[in-house]
C-alpha cells in the first residue's frame, strides 16, 4: 500500500514519530523525517532522509516539505506529529503565556502551516493523505495541563475540518488520539506507567495508524477504550466531569505525565 509513496513526518527523532516513520519505511515508502535538530542518526538507522524543522515556524515547515519533495518527488502523505506539553504549576491558568503560545504553535498551527503547503497540489491531483497526531486529551482531557488539553482539542478540530472540507477532493485525513505511550513525555511518570488502560509502545500507535489507513478511517484509537470514554462524555457530560474531578483527587501532582 505504501510502496514508493513519499511521506514526511515531523517530530520523528524518537517516540511516536520515529515509530510511524519506521512503519512507512518497512512498507516500502520513501520517508523524510524532521525534528528541531536534524535526526541524522535515526534517519540512518531506519533508512529515511533527515531535516531540521521548527514546526512553530511556517517558513521552516514549508522548507521541510520542499526538501522532502526534492528528495523523493511530490508528497503523498504528511504526518504532523511533533507536539509539546507543559504542566499547570499552581492552577489551571498558571502556565506562562510563552508555554501557551508554544503549545498553540506546535500542537495546532504546525498542521495549518503544512496543510497550506500541501493542499493546493493535492486538490489539483485529487489525492493525498494528511495525518495529525493529537491525543486522547483532545477528546477527553489531560488532568494537570490546560494548555495541552485545549490545544489538542483544537488539533482534533483541525483534523475534522480537513476531513469535512477535502474528502470530496480525494484527500484522506487521519487523527491519532492515543492515551499514554512510552515516550520522553511519559518517562518516569507513575500515573502514565500505571495506567489501567495500558502504557503502549510507539510501535503500537504506528500499527494502529497503518490499519486506519488501510480501512480509510478518520479516527485512530490505539487505545480503543478512548472511544468508549468519549461516548460516555458525549452522553453524560456532567457524569464525565464529576468522574474526572474524582480521578484528579486521587492523583499526586508529581505523578502526572506533564
Amino acid at each position: 500500500m505504501f510502496k514508493n509513496k513519499n511521506v514526511a513526518v515531523t517530530g520523528a527523532a524518537g517516540g511516536i514519530g520515529r515509530a510511524i516513520a519506521e512503519m512507512f519505511v518497512q512498507h516500502g515508502a520513501n520517508v523524510s523525517i524532521s525534528d528541531l535538530k536534524s535526526p541524522d542518526g535515526v534517519a540512518e538507522e531506519i533508512g529515511a532522509t533527515p531535516f531540521a524543522c521548527d514546526v512553530s515556524n511556517e517558513a521552516a515547515v514549508k522548507a521541510f516539505i520542499k526538501g522532502a519533495k526534492t528528495a523523493y518527488g511530490p508528497l503523498d502523505i504528511f504526518v504532523a506529529n511533533a507536539g509539546v506539553g507543559f504542566g499547570d504549576p499552581k492552577h489551571a491558568a498558571d502556565a506562562t503565556n510563552a508555554e501557551w503560545e508554544a503549545s498553540w504553535q506546535v500542537n495546532v498551527m504546525q498542521a495549518v502551516y503544512a496543510a497550506r503547503a500541501v493542499l493546493p497540489d493535492w486538490i489539483e491531483r485529487g489525492s493525498g493523505r494528511f495525518v495529525i497526531t493529537a491525543s486522547a486529551a483532545g477528546l477527553l482531557n489531560q488532568i494537570g495541563s490546560a494548555s495541552y488539553s485545549a490545544t489538542k482539542h483544537a488539533a482534533v478540530g483541525v483534523a475534522e475540518a480537513l476531513a469535512i472540507a477535502h474528502t470530496s477532493d480525494g484527500i484522506s485525513t487521519h487523527c491519532i488520539c492515543p492515551q499514554y505511550v512510552r515516550t520522553n513525555m511519559t518517562k518516569g511518570q507513575k500515573f502514565a506507567e500505571d495506567s489501567k488502560d495500558g502504557l503502549l509502545e510507539p510501535s503500537d500507535v504506528a500499527e494502529a495508524l497503518r490499519v486506519a489507513i488501510e480501512k480509510d478511517q478518520f479516527m485512530v484509537l490505539s487505545h480503543p477504550v478512548v472511544g468508549h470514554y468519549f461516548g460516555h462524555k458525549a452522553s453524560d457530560y456532567q457524569g464525565y466531569i464529576d468522574g474526572m474531578v474524582k480521578l484528579k483527587s486521587k492523583i499526586k501532582k508529581e505523578d502526572l505525565p506533564l
